[in-house]
């Protein structure tokens, strides 16, 4: 789905040498806690736990990151899922972030990849918004170092159950409209997505019908037949969700550049209002900017939709077998909790009700040609 990007011209980045706490002999819990910097992830870290088939996994993690970075501590875990492994911890007098995939499958493999080729772009090409300094990077080994931000993210899930606040997601959107706006030169970023292509690949996966990818192969062919060069283009985050969008004491960061690259306009925005399901008013204002360009903006929005909601509802439908699949997910005591992949099935209804919105205003869009 991701294509592998075009080099950037930029050798490995590498920090200054260690200071004499972050010397390999020593503990990792024993070097973070020698010399605390201020802004550093620090405060109130829990312990590394390397115990385990997680703890080999840390370890595998944490020595590819050491071949990079020699004087990295680490201070605590980020996240630990889908074949990544983040930590944060100090390199030298720096607080930074690590970043590892030491067994991708060959799509995440294409992600990361396109990750360490963005963060290499942005340190010649600066976008309109804040993004993470890149301290290090090692394609080979796929592991990825960067700059920590203080701050917290504007929810910590895909789709979060509570909405955000207003600000939160005001100062989200505002972000999201500055990179979207952005235009770097030709060749730096790919072309992200191979729209026939995806709608071809659902069809096969029976997740949309005959009908459904006509509709939307006659809207692609319209926005073709209104571009001068081929159908227009924006360049986009490409997983412009929640969780990465970073709101520091500064103002947003976006960070988890995986997926940036050209699009039709409007898939940040879409990828918002998939995931926004619990605050209709930020939708509905996310709708508004869609269509305040006009017929093509409009179109492109609901191309762009169908095919995030189409992902959202597979992704979704993944983890409720795998909830269901758990030992002892048929024999769970509901009156302890809600049943394993209960708020899953839940996000898949409402998932499915906001694709046959979509379907409807794709068919209301195609009956106007």
């Amino acid at each position: 789905m991701y294509p592998a990007p075009s080099p950037v011209a930029i050798r490995h980045r590498v920090v200054p040498a260690a200071s004499p706490g972050g010397q390999l002999g020593a503990r990792p819990e024993e070097r973070v806690r020698r010399s605390p910097q201020p802004g550093s992830p620090l405060p109130g870290a829990p312990r590394l736990e390397f115990a385990g088939a997680g703890g080999e996994r840390l370890r595998d993690a944490l020595a590819a990151v050491r071949r990079l970075c020699p004087e990295f501590a680490p201070a605590r875990v980020l996240r630990d899922a889908a074949g990544t492994v983040v930590l944060a911890g100090m390199a030298g007098r720096r607080a930074v972030v690590a970043k590892c995939a030491p067994e991708p499958t060959p799509e995440r493999a294409a992600r990361f990849d396109q990750e360490i080729a963005a963060n290499r772009a942005f340190s010649r090409h600066r976008p309109p918004v804040r993004v993470p300094k890149l301290i290090a990077d090692a394609p080979e080994e796929r592991v990825l170092v960067t700059e920590f931000v203080p701050g917290r993210a504007a929810a910590p899930l895909r789709h979060p159950a509570l909405p955000p606040s207003t600000a939160d997601l005001r100062a989200a959107l505002a972000a999201v409209g500055r990179l979207n706006s952005w235009r770097p030169p030709a060749g730096v970023f790919p072309d992200a997505v191979n729209y026939p292509a995806e709608l071809t690949r659902y069809q096969t996966l029976g997740l949309l019908t005959e009908r459904d990818v006509s509709d939307l192969k006659t809207l692609l062919r319209d926005l073709r037949s209104r571009g001068r060069q081929g159908p227009p283009r924006q360049f986009c985050h490409g997983a412009a969700l929640p969780p990465q969008v970073l709101l520091s004491p500064t103002g947003p960061v976006l960070v988890g550049w995986g997926d940036a690259g050209w699009y039709l306009p409007g898939y940040d925005l879409a990828s918002l209002w998939a995931a926004l399901g619990e605050s209709p008013l930020v939708r509905r204002q996310i709708s508004q900017l869609a269509q305040a360009g006009g017929r093509t903006a409009r179109d492109a929005f609901l191309v762009n939709l169908m095919l995030v909601l189409t992902r959202e509802i597979r992704l979704c439908e993944r983890a409720v077998r795998r909830a269901m699949d758990r030992p002892g997910s048929a024999s769970a005591d509901r009156t302890a909790g809600p049943a394993p992949g209960e708020e899953k099935r839940l996000l898949l209804r409402r998932l499915h009700e906001d694709w046959s919105r979509a379907r409807s205003a794709v068919r209301a869009a195609v009956g106007t040609r």
